[in-house]
Formats: structure tokens, sequence, C-alpha cells
């Protein structure tokens, strides 16, 4: 059957499909006369597994064990079932210092945040963990000097082959001019990429809360 059908069956996207046949988890057959994917009942077996367990939360290394033998499914179970205990013991804290606020009949005007943020301590120190603000808050500073680094280097990339392709295809042009823009953009890049790095250690590097100083 062809891909299409096989998203209907299971209700996974083509995309999604297709994602899984490059990690290896499933291995449809080809076409000989026109190289196109003949899924059959086994594919679409394999393919209703993975979406049950990537629903639970099964990574997909840990359901590729699971396929080659690696790992049994009930060991893989047994470990969610721990993370799944421990992740509700969690939400368990969290629900019942939001009860507390409510009982209090907290409003924004009288939020006493730091004894909320020292009760949040010291359930930290027994083991209790919430959501690392900071942590979340560095992800997404990051996001804007990758995407730049990446666009810039991407387009430097570009030109490094439109010029070589101009040196070929144009016998006359001199070469020491194709070397010197050659090493133009080379610089470029390794400039580029330097800053990045830079940006990054400097945001890791807490930037954020110096910033908050001011």
């Amino acid at each position: 059957m062809k891909i299409n059908q096989v998203e209907e069956l299971v209700g996974i996207t083509k995309k999604n499909i297709r994602f899984y046949e490059e990690q290896g988890l499933i291995c449809p057959d080809r076409d000989r006369n026109n190289g196109y994917r003949e899924y059959n009942l086994d594919d679409v077996k394999k393919l209703n597994q993975i979406k049950l367990l990537r629903r639970l939360e099964v990574p997909i290394d840990e359901i590729r064990k699971i396929q080659t033998g690696e790992i049994t499914l009930t060991d893989c179970l047994d470990r969610h079932i721990s993370h799944f205990t421990y992740k509700q013991a969690q939400l368990d804290i969290m629900k019942e210092m939001c009860k507390k606020m409510i009982d209090a009949q907290t409003n924004l005007d009288n939020l006493d945040a730091e004894a909320y943020l020292d009760d949040m301590r010291r359930l930290e120190e027994g083991g209790a963990s919430f959501m690392d603000v900071r942590k979340t808050d560095v992800r997404k500073v990051k996001r804007g000097p990758i995407i730049a680094a990446s666009v810039c280097i991407g387009f430097m990339l570009a030109m490094m082959v439109l010029i070589g392709w101009m040196s070929i295809t144009d016998e006359d042009t001199p070469f020491l001019f194709i070397a010197i823009l050659m090493a133009i953009f080379v610089a470029v890049i390794v400039g580029t990429v330097v800053a990045l790095k830079q940006r990054l250690k400097e945001i890791d590097g807490g930037e954020l809360d110096e910033a908050s100083k001011y």
C-alpha cells in the first residue's frame, strides 16, 4: 500500500512516517520499477506500536532498543512508571502550593512571593523540583543569535559556491581575485562562529542575572 493509505490507516502524517523510516524504526519495501515505498501490514502494525509508545512519551531511542531486543518492553515501561510517579509527585507538590495560596485568599497585591519562594527552596532541598525559569529564559535568548549566525553563514557559503561556479565557467577570472574573495568569506564565517560562541558563553555565564540588577 502507498503512504497515503498508511497515513489514513494509522493516523500519522507522511512526514512522521518518513521520519520513523529515517530513524530505522520501519523499513518498507521499494517498488523495483519506480522506487516508491510499498508498505505492508507489518509496517502498519509497527507504526501503530510506535504511535502508542510515543504517546506514552517513550523516546525514539528506547523504541529502537525494544525493536532490536536490547531492552524489553516491560523494562522500558517499568522505568516510565517510575518516571511518571516522580512527575506526579512533583505536580502534587505544586498543586498543594497553589491550594495554599488560594486558601490564604492571596491576590497579586498581597502575594508574599519571598515566603513562597522560601517554601520552594525548602521543598527542593527535600528532593522536589520546580521549573528553572532562568534556563527556560536563556534558551529563548539564545534562539536569536543562533538564527542570525545561521543566516549569515548560509549566505557566505552560498556566495562561496557562486564564486566557485563563476571561476569554473569563466576562465578569465583572475585566480588571485577568487582566492581573496574566498578568504574574506571564510574569515566572515569564522568570525561569525567565534562571535556566536562568545555570545552564547555570555548568556550561559549569567548575563540575564547581571542585567536584572540594573
